[in-house]
């Protein structure tokens, strides 16, 4: 690749030259659009101690935009100057040490940005006072727009139990509308569960005498919607489903992927949520896990028309009115998963949680 200089040749050897410390030459932003500002860190070091101080001062090359195009097979555009800003362009590595203080960059104004487009910011190393290594001289910030969703967890043969700093909020609820993106491996058990509250209010799959791929609500007022193979749920393929509940009209409907798949009464007065019964994944025993990977919980206390659920499976504004509990399952590592809403209501999984990296919405994901 172009990037890359032999480091046989005698302008490129491995004397006691500088070079920007990093295992690669190219970083990547990924933005959705409002995202806050990212600061950024450069750091030059040596094979050796310096011997006197090494005074080093970034700049940015506009005509290496040509260079990386030519070496990674993109038609990247220089990133504006109004997307970026140097706090710090100089550092220095003292007398008798090999690596530099931190200079510092801010990547902003994302929503300036055209997310369908690949921009790319060479920065290099413009002034110093050794010899560089003419090959890591320049690092490549490329800031591209982001998937809606980049990871997602899966919680086969595991679930998640929420820690209540602020249970009222899921309590005595009136109105509430749940919802959740599955992506299901197989069926094989009688019952997988979504999330909710066995006994009480629960949205699962399957049951006995039921198609173990359907959706059902399980309340302590009886269950609905009844058994019906058209209504089966697709394996390998992402499905967003959402329960929508109104005790003034006792009308809950189904929805799967925007469309309404069931309609029916419960005659329940109020649906409390916020205790340590409600699990994700788990409902009667640790055996009725859901064999796949979840994504974007949500729980509200307002009726989400059908245009609102349908228009926003991937995302939504954790200040949006009404969302009192979201877990997004966006961490990537760990076993805690935040609550987005800023309730606190973060959820905990009872085993190590798996991370799969996705990019959705992409066809075919």
């Amino acid at each position: 690749m172009l990037l890359v200089v032999s480091c046989q040749s005698d302008n490129d050897s491995f004397d006691n030259k500088l070079y920007i410390k990093s295992n690669t030459k190219v970083g990547e932003i990924l933005f959705t659009g409002g995202d806050p500002d990212q600061e950024k860190v450069l750091q030059a070091e040596m094979a050796m101690p310096a011997e006197q101080d090494i005074k080093i001062t970034y700049g940015v090359d506009n005509s290496l935009v040509d260079t990386y195009n030519e070496a990674y097979y993109e038609t990247a555009e220089l990133l504006p100057a109004g997307n970026y800003e140097w706090i710090e362009t100089e550092s220095i590595i003292y007398a008798g040490t090999v690596l530099s203080t931190e200079s510092r960059i801010l990547f902003k104004e994302f929503s300036q940005l055209d997310r369908d487009k690949v921009y790319v910011l060479p920065v290099t190393i413009s002034d110093t006072n050794i010899a560089v290594l003419k090959s890591a001289r320049t690092y490549y910030y490329v800031v591209r727009g982001a998937s809606l969703i980049n990871v997602v967890a899966d919680i086969d043969e595991n679930y998640l139990s929420v820690k209540w700093t602020n249970p009222s909020v899921c309590n005595n609820l009136t109105q509430v509308t749940m919802e959740a993106l599955i992506r299901v491996r197989n069926f094989d058990k009688m019952i997988s569960t979504i999330m909710g509250i066995e006994g009480s209010f629960l949205i699962r799959i399957g049951d006995a005498n039921f198609p173990s791929n359907q959706i059902q609500i399980a309340t302590n007022f009886g269950n609905f919607p009844s058994s019906d193979v058209n209504k089966g749920l697709p394996v390998n393929e992402w499905v967003h489903v959402a329960l929508t509940f109104d005790a003034s009209s006792r009308t809950a409907i189904i929805y799967v992927n925007g469309k309404k798949q069931s309609e029916d009464f419960l005659y329940i007065s109020t649906v409390n949520l916020g205790n340590n019964n409600f699990f994700i994944g788990r409902s009667y025993d640790d055996n009725r896990w859901l064999a796949g990977e979840i994504s974007e919980c949500r729980i509200w206390n307002i009726i989400r028309s059908q245009e609102e659920i349908a228009n926003n499976p991937y995302s939504v504004d954790p200040d949006s009115e009404g969302l009192v509990a979201y877990w997004k399952f966006d961490e990537g590592a760990g076993s805690t998963v935040k609550d987005h809403s800023g309730n606190g209501n973060n959820a905990l999984a009872n085993n190590t949680l798996k991370w799969t990296p996705v990019k959705l919405p992409a066809p075919g994901q």
